[in-house]
């Protein structure tokens, strides 16, 4: 959780601007307050969380009759649908030629849920009695060592093209068809 604190630090001081591409293009859209940009957050993290448990409880059903597994519910339904807003944010960046945005949203994504988002539950779960851990099986490691290794590849070079994002894509893909058949 510390080291995830230090990487907003870091990433919030430095001095290169990574929302805006090498070319300033004219302003787009209306800006917030600081009030206003946390109101609004606040609405949408709250407004999120009751999607999230309404997402949770209606996919009890489905495991069933889709024959989905927890875990891939867990892995790939949830994460799409719990992340649909920075999805969103990823496109629209990418798509107004902002692409380190895009791909800082995505990183940055991965790491908030790695170094705060798994320790904080694990923290909460002990706090409510009910202890989780953070021990993964030999093909959970496998995924998160190909993903990193994936995402790796594609931005070591600083540049990105369609077919790195099809090949990113389809290592998601694979991976969701890999969690959907192994048990």
């Amino acid at each position: 959780m510390g080291a995830y604190v230090g990487s907003l630090i870091y990433a919030f001081s430095r001095q290169r601007d990574l929302f805006r591409p090498t070319v300033q293009k004219e302003h787009e859209g209306s800006r917030l307050t600081m009030r206003q940009a946390m109101i609004l957050l606040a609405i949408g993290t709250i407004l999120t969380t009751i999607q999230a448990e309404i997402l949770v409880g209606a996919m009890q059903p489905a495991l069933g009759e889709f024959g989905f597994t927890e875990m891939f519910v867990g892995v790939i339904v949830v994460a799409i649908i719990g992340n649909a807003a920075e999805h969103y944010s990823a496109i629209t960046a990418a798509r107004r030629d902002h692409m380190t945005l895009a791909v800082e949203i995505s990183v940055g994504s991965s790491a908030q849920i790695a170094l705060f988002v798994s320790p904080a539950v694990i923290l909460y779960s002990y706090a409510i009695g009910r202890p989780m851990s953070l021990l993964f099986n030999a093909f959970e490691i496998a995924a998160i060592a190909l993903s990193v290794l994936a995402t790796h590849m594609v931005v070591l070079d600083g540049e990105s093209n369609w077919v790195e994002g099809l090949q990113l894509m389809s290592v998601y893909v694979i991976l969701g068809l890999a969690f959907y058949f192994v048990p």
